[in-house]
């Protein structure tokens, strides 16, 4: 109530100004814009223009100083607001091998961890609660629902997961029915899943199926798909063609990341959150300082802009050109009509 007195009490004052200044130049009209004694068209708005000027400024410096001090922060969302990203992270021996990677000398496991924190830089972290499935020959549930990614980055890096279950062959589908255990109580389409591994040794048969809780699905495979590397007596490489089949199956993208981190357009697709809209996230403040700037701008251009485009007329005295300067005769000599009847009569 107290910004609106003050914003009414300006514009009065400006009006009222504005008048008393209107009078004084309808006197001086001749001086200001020649014998006719007008301006151009649009300067006839310039009394509304600056009364509305000051009053913006007048509600927008108020409004501020009446306002409570604010810090600017990160918007801390609760966790029901929150977005969920469970990642099933392949921990088989077979990711231990070197061969992943733009120069094929990187463990598999390595460029995962890469992968992954590329991943967390280009995506909006702070909307998200982290759950991880590592997965061998089963599946165990590493952590759920944090907000930590030094834990997160831990997982990736340091953990030898591989040891917590008994030596056998992958079984991701065991991981998948995890996740989906996981996220079966999360709300709708809330859930994004990101199944990270080389494929190796992947069942024919027996997918599980998803809960409607999750909204979107990324398979990324590590590892050469080409050329492979010996374990265990058998020859392991990236099953590419599985992978791609896993992630049709579910509905969701395969990317191969062995080289090349996930694109851009993938991200921007499937894992922002999406935001508000500007009209809801603008606030009294937002709008005090956009009136402020509006009603500062106005009045700092508007003198300039009388000045230069005010009027048509323009006072003064003309300054003869070079030409015209040629053109005129000298001082005591005759000038060219006075020569022709003199050459004309000879």
């Amino acid at each position: 109530m107290v910004a609106e007195l003050v914003t009414l009490g300006t514009v009065l004052a400006a009006w009222l100004a504005e008048w008393l200044h209107g009078r004084r130049v309808e006197r001086l009209a001749p001086l200001a814009f020649g014998p006719g004694r007008k301006p151009q068209a649009w300067v006839r708005l310039t009394p509304a223009l600056r009364v509305a000027a000051m009053g913006a400024l007048a509600w927008g410096l108020a409004t501020l100083l009446l306002l409570p001090p604010q810090v600017q922060k990160a918007a801390e969302l609760a966790d029901g607001e929150r977005r969920h990203l469970l990642i099933v992270l392949d921990v088989s021996p077979s990711m231990k091998l070197q061969d992943a990677g733009p120069d094929k000398k990187q463990s598999r496991t390595r460029r995962a961890s890469e992968l992954m924190s590329s991943f967390f830089r280009r995506v909006p972290m702070e909307s998200y609660l982290v759950s991880i499935v590592a997965c061998y020959n089963g599946a165990k549930p590493v952590v759920v629902d944090t907000r930590d990614l030094e834990v997160v980055a831990n997982v990736f890096q340091d953990l030898p997961l591989n040891y917590a279950f008994k030596s056998g062959q992958t079984d991701l589908f065991s991981g998948i029915a995890e996740a989906a255990r996981i996220a079966q109580p999360w709300p709708l389409r809330s859930t994004l899943m990101v199944l990270v591994s080389d494929g190796d040794t992947v069942s024919a048969a027996g997918m599980p199926s998803l809960p409607p809780s999750v909204s979107d699905v990324l398979v990324v495979g590590v590892g050469d798909s080409r050329q492979g590397k010996f374990i265990d007596g058998k020859f392991s490489r990236q099953d590419a063609s599985t992978l791609r089949q896993i992630a049709t199956r579910l509905r969701g993208v395969y990317h191969d990341g062995n080289e090349k981190h996930l694109p851009t357009e993938v991200l921007s697709r499937i894992a922002l959150v999406p935001e508000k809209s500007v009209i809801d996230q603008i606030s009294l403040r937002e709008l005090a300082l956009l009136a402020c700037g509006l009603g500062a701008a106005l009045l700092a251009f508007l003198p300039v802009a009388l000045h230069y485009l005010g009027t048509r007329w323009q006072p003064g005295v003309p300054v003869p050109t070079p030409r015209t300067k040629r053109a005129q005769p000298s001082v005591g000599q005759p000038s060219i009509s006075e020569l022709a009847p003199a050459r004309s009569a000879r």
